[in-house]
């Protein structure tokens, strides 16, 4: 698999490269924001490595507007700032992970194997045997890794759609922000925060009024619930266009 790391500083670029090399990846890398853009559409990555601070056009950007092309790459951002705020502000724009430097370089390509299992694993949850999920206008399908709602496409990260169809699995059940940090993110520990940040960011795409959530609602003291049952297909459905 084809790995974009987008990072000024060379050293750290060389470490990661071989780091990922070594693990079995496909590497490329970008200078700066502009060169990853271009090799975004000519290297077409399965993933990048991204850099929040770049020179000329910086890290949150490209992030948006690697989102604009390809809602469903995986983006792992770099940070060199460790405050929560700086870390939610990535997530929002759409980073599915992040690393606060100075990191490990083995932690990063665990957590790069991990992003690319969940983005790759289009049926693999042993939660969800369903070919296709249906809440009210929300509509998933599993193996294809699609949403809709009221017909119309969903735009979702990796995370953002490992999420949802998480909660529409298990409808009606209380997760603590642990507990889903565990088994959507497979993170043993970790900041609950980025828990938050996409419980959020679902709410604003698939919620009528994210504001007053009637979906995905909060249960005080634990977490969050997919309130509703759900209609699912069998594996022996057909899964046909939403």
């Amino acid at each position: 698999m084809r790995i974009l790391v987008v990072d000024d500083d060379s050293t750290v670029a060389e470490i990661v490269q071989e780091y990922l090399r070594q693990a079995g990846f496909e590497v490329a890398h970008a200078p700066d924001g502009v060169t990853a853009l271009a090799l975004n559409s000519q290297f077409c990555p399965d993933l990048v490595i991204l850099d929040l601070l770049l020179p000329g056009l910086p890290g949150l950007e490209v992030c948006g507007r690697l989102r604009e092309t390809r809602p469903e790459l995986p983006v792992i951002m770099l940070t060199a700032f460790g405050a929560e705020s700086d870390r939610v502000l990535g997530l929002e724009t759409g980073a599915d992970d992040y690393l606060t430097k100075p990191f490990s370089p083995r932690e990063l390509v665990l957590r790069v194997q991990s992003v690319l299992r969940r983005s790759g694993a289009a049926s693999s949850s042993s939660a969800c045997t369903a070919r296709r999920l249906i809440t009210g206008g929300v509509a998933i399908d599993v193996p294809a890794r699609t949403a809709t709602l009221d017909g119309l496409p969903l735009l979702l990260t990796v995370r953002e759609f490992d999420l949802l169809m998480y909660f529409m699995s298990h409808p009606n059940r209380a997760f603590s922000r642990a507990q889903l940090m565990q088994d959507v993110w497979g993170w043993e520990f970790g900041d609950t925060s980025t828990v938050t940040v996409h419980v959020r960011r679902l709410r604003e795409k698939v919620e009528r009024d994210p504001s007053n959530p009637a979906l995905l609602v909060t249960v005080w003291g634990i977490g969050y619930r997919w309130a509703g049952a759900t209609d699912g297909d069998g594996p022996t459905a057909i899964s046909g266009a939403m």
